[in-house]
Parts: structure tokens; C-alpha cells; sequence
């Protein structure tokens, strides 16, 4: 089965960027389409080794030029090489989380906020260095309620809505479950108990 946004990779380089990834993935022991998924999003949807954002933030996972540096390379170097050989820092980076990454969302924020991996829905995301408002202020589009801070539940909910929804319905809906399984539960809980209402209703 394709993987997710495989048809927007670059036909040039679709055939070894997949392979590559596939076997990346299994070392990494995550789910292929959630680093898929992360590196689509991050690199404006191109898969483009050398695409740059404002700050210098390069390539597939947007690299900064501190975390290009801890890795052995530069931006540099990581925005002049091919896409498949740029997946080799990808796990380089990615590899330290390994054991920890249990989701796509935790694929996320092993690359967004590596603080917040496997944290409980309300855990709000700040760190000794970066504030809760300074996280919002820089992200306000995971702020979904507006309250100057950003929860993981937050980070969830947008991360879930960026995912095409024929993709989380064809059956492979395995990331949406991981990465949501709270809100799923609470709907399925609602589920049930309007419909234990309304057998209710009808015995009277």
C-alpha cells in the first residue's frame, strides 16, 4: 500500500525516497506514514531537501542550524544534498528518540518539542527556556481555545486535521487512533450513552 502523500514526492526521486524511508522507519521501529506525514508538513509540502523557512530552518524536517551543527553537518550541506541521502540526518536526528516514539503526533514533537513526547492531553508545552506564552505567541495555530498557551490535546487536534481524510478512512486509520485516542474514546463514550438515552426513552 502507498504510502501517505507519496504521489506528492518528486518523481525523480519517488522509488528510492519511499524505499529509503520505509527501511528508515523500521529502524527507527515507527510507522513509515508518520514520518511521512511530518516531513510533508515541514517542508511545505515538498519534500524538498533544500527548501528554507525565514530563520534558516532547512529541508525535509526543517533542520536549524544548531541541530544541523549536533548532528556533524550545517544547513549548508543539508540544503546541497539529494532528498534520500537527507533521510541519513533525519534518522540521525530521530534516533535518539527511538523507544520513545509511539505516534505520529510523538513524531512531531520529537522534531517540534521533544519535551512533550508522550506527555498526558493537558500537559502544556514550555520548557525552562521558552515560556507557555511564547509557545502560543509563535504558534498560534495550535492555541485552538485561545487561552495563550498550547496543550498537547491542542497539538493533536491540528495535527490529526492535517491528515487527508481519505487517507485516515481507506483503513489504515491506525495513526489517526494512536495519535487521537483520547478524543476517540470520549466520542465513543458519547455514542453510548445516547443511545443507552434513547433505548431508554423508547421503553417508557
Amino acid at each position: 500500500m502507498a504510502l501517505v502523500y507519496e504521489s506528492k514526492v518528486p518523481n525523480s526521486y519517488r522509488t528510492d525516497f519511499v524505499n529509503k524511508v520505509r527501511e528508515v522507519s523500521t529502524r527507527l521501529g515507527i510507522d513509515p506514514n508518520w514520518l511521512m506525514a511530518i516531513m510533508y508538513w515541514e517542508s511545505a509540502s515538498t519534500f524538498s531537501p533544500s527548501i528554507q523557512n525565514s530563520i534558516g530552518a532547512t529541508g525535509l524536517i526543517q533542520f536549524i542550524p544548531s541541530t544541523a551543527i549536533g548532528l556533524g553537518t550545517t544547513t549548508t550541506a543539508l540544503k546541497n544534498m539529494s532528498a534520500v541521502d537527507q533521510l541519513d540526518y533525519v534518522e540521525k536526528y530521530l534516533k535518539v528518540y527511538k523507544g520513545k516514539i509511539n505516534s505520529y503526533v510523538d513524531t512531531y514533537f520529537a522534531i517540534f518539542f521533544p519535551l512533550a513526547i508522550g506527555k498526558p492531553d493537558e500537559w502544556v508545552v514550555q520548557g525552562a527556556g521558552i515560556s507557555a506564552s511564547q509557545i502560543a505567541k509563535q504558534n498560534p495555530a495550535f492555541d485552538v481555545n485561545k487561552d495563550g498557551k498550547v496543550q498537547v490535546w491542542e497539538v493533536k487536534k491540528i495535527m490529526l486535521q492535517k491528515l487527508p481524510r481519505e487517507w485516515v478512512n481507506d483503513g489504515t486509520i491506525g495513526l489517526a487512533i494512536k495519535s487521537y485516542k483520547n478524543y476517540l474514546a470520549i466520542g465513543l463514550l458519547l455514542i453510548a450513552i445516547g443511545a443507552t438515552y434513547i433505548y431508554n426513552v423508547r421503553k417508557r
